[in-house]
C-alpha cells in the first residue's frame, strides 16, 4: 500500500529515507508522541533481501519498542535461528564463534532478508498510527535558525523542526549539512547472490571463508536458500548461476553445489565515518552516517540502532548525547569490519600462514570466543 497523500505544511521532525533505521527511528517517535513525517523516494518498499542478518542487540531493541514480543517475534517467526560464525581458510574450518551463551534473551543470529524486517517495522509503525509518504523525492534542504525546509521533486514543502537523512550513502541531507564523510572506498567489488543449493556445512552456522581472491560469507535463508556476499574484482554487473559455481567451487571447494540461482547483483562497498552527526537542526543516522564492509553483518543492526537512540534523544531533547553515544559504535564497526575484510585478503603467505595457526589457538580461549561473539551480536554497544 502507497501512502500518496499530500504532505502536511509543518511537523516535528521530517525523517528522510524509510529504510530499516528511518522506520525504527519512526516507530520510536510514534511510541514517545513526537510528530513527524516519515518521506521515501521509492514507490514500494524494497523486495530483494540485501541485508540478511538481524543480531541480538537489534532484536533487544525491537523489545523494548514493543515490550510484549510481538515486534520481535513476528520478525523471529520468519527468519532462521542460527547459534554459530564459522570462519574457514577455503573450506578448512579456522574457528568457531558461538552464540549459544551470550547474556541476552536472543542468543542466537536471525537469518532474514532484509524485506522482512522492513515489513515488521512498517506493521508496528502503522499500528501506532504512522505510515510512509511514497513517493516523495526530497530534492533540497534548508535550516535557518527556526526551523528546517525540505523541498519534493514535485515542488511540495515541509517545514520541520528537524530532519533526519536516513538516505543512505549519498544522503541528500548530509550533502545538506555540509558533513565530511571521511573514508575511501575497497577496491573491489561486491557480488551478491541468493541461491538454492546443497552446501555441507548446513543450515546451522554462517560461514566467512578467508581467500586470495577476497572474503565470501555464506549463511542460511528461510526457504532452504542461502545468501552469497563475496568480494570479487572485476564482477559482472548481474552474475549468473555459471558465475557463481564457479566461484563457490574456487572459494570453498567441494562443499557447495549450486542449483539454483534466486536473486544476484554487484555493488561497491566503502568504509566511511560521517565526522559529526549533527549540524544544528539535521541530524544523521544508518548509512548516511556510516557505510563499511558486510563482513559480520553489521550493517543494518547498527542502522536499526541508531533509529532507536535518536528518537529517544529526540524524544527527551537529548541531541548532543546521540551523536556522543553512536558515533564511537560507528567508529568500532567500521573498524572491526575492516579487519576482517583485510584479515581475509591478505596475499601475503606468511601473514596467511600466521593467521590460520593463531586463529584455531585464539578460538579455544573461552574469553576471547565469547568476547568476539558479544563483539558480533553487538551487545557491547547496549
Amino acid at each position: 500500500m502507497t501512502n500518496t497523500a499530500a504532505l502536511p505544511a509543518r511537523t516535528d521532525v521530517a525523517i528522510v529515507g524509510a529504510g530499516p533505521t528511518g522506520l525504527a527511528l519512526a516507530v520510536t517517535l510514534a511510541a514517545a508522541g513526537v510528530d513527524f513525517v516519515l518521506l521515501d523516494r521509492q514507490a514500494e518498499g524494497a523486495n530483494t533481501s540485501r541485508a540478511a542478518v538481524v543480531h541480538a542487540r537489534t532484536l533487544e531493541v525491537l523489545d523494548e519498542l514493543d515490550p510484549s514480543g510481538t515486534l520481535s517475534g513476528d520478525l523471529i517467526g520468519r527468519g532462521v535461528r542460527v547459534s554459530r560464525f564459522r570462519i574457514r581458510d577455503g573450506a578448512r574450518p579456522l574457528a568457531a564463534i558461538d552464540f549459544g551463551g551470550l547474556p541476552t534473551a536472543h542468543p542466537y543470529a536471525l537469518m532474514v532478508p532484509q524485506y522482512e524486517t522492513e515489513a515488521v517495522l512498517l506493521e508496528r509503525l502503522r499500528a501506532l498510527g504512522g505510515d510512509v509518504h511514497r513517493p516523495c523525492e526530497v530534492t533540497t534542504v534548508t535550516q535557518d535558525a527556526d526551523g528546517v525546509t525540505l523541498t519534493t521533486a514535485t515542488g511540495e514543502t515541509l517545514r520541520a523542526a528537524h530532519a533526519v537523512g536516513a538516505d543512505g550513502m549519498h544522503s541528500v541531507v548530509r550533502g545538506a549539512a555540509g558533513i565530511g564523510f571521511t573514508g575511501s572506498a575497497y577496491e573491489e567489488s561486491f557480488v551478491l547472490a541468493d541461491v538454492a543449493m546443497g552446501w555441507a556445512p548446513g543450515p546451522d552456522e554462517v560461514t566467512l571463508a578467508f581467500s586470495t581472491d577476497g572474503p565470501t560469507v555464506i549463511a542460511p535463508l528461510p526457504g532452504g536458500h542461502y545468501r552469497i556476499v563475496a568480494a570479487v574484482a572485476g564482477a559482472p554487473a548481474e552474475p549468473d548461476l555459471a558465475f557463481i559455481r564457479a566461484l563457490m567451487d574456487e572459494r570453498v571447494p567441494g562443499r557447495a553445489a549450486v542449483r539454483e540461482l534466486v536473486w544476484s547483483s554487484r555493488f561497491r562497498i566503502h568504509h566511511r565515518v560521517a565526522d559529526r552527526y549533527r549540524a544544528g537542526r539535521l541530524l544523521l543516522a544508518g548509512d548516511a552516517a556510516h557505510v563499511h564492509s558486510p563482513a559480520g553483518g553489521q550493517g543494518m543492526n547498527t542502522g536499526i540502532q541508531d533509529g532507536y537512540a535518536l528518537g529517544r534523544a529526540l524524544a527527551t531533547g537529548d541531541l548532543d548525547g546521540y551523536e556522543a553515544r553512536r558515533r564511537p559504535v560507528a567508529r568500532r564497526v567500521v573498524a572491526l569490519t575492516h579487519r576482517m575484510t583485510r584479515a581475509a585478503t591478505t596475499r601475503n603467505p606468511v601473514l596467511r600462514a600466521a593467521r590460520n595457526a593463531l586463529l584455531p589457538l585464539l578460538a579455544r580461549i573461552p574469553a576471547l570466543r565469547d568476547r568476539l561473539a558479544a563483539e558480533l551480536a553487538e551487545l557491547n554497544y547496549r
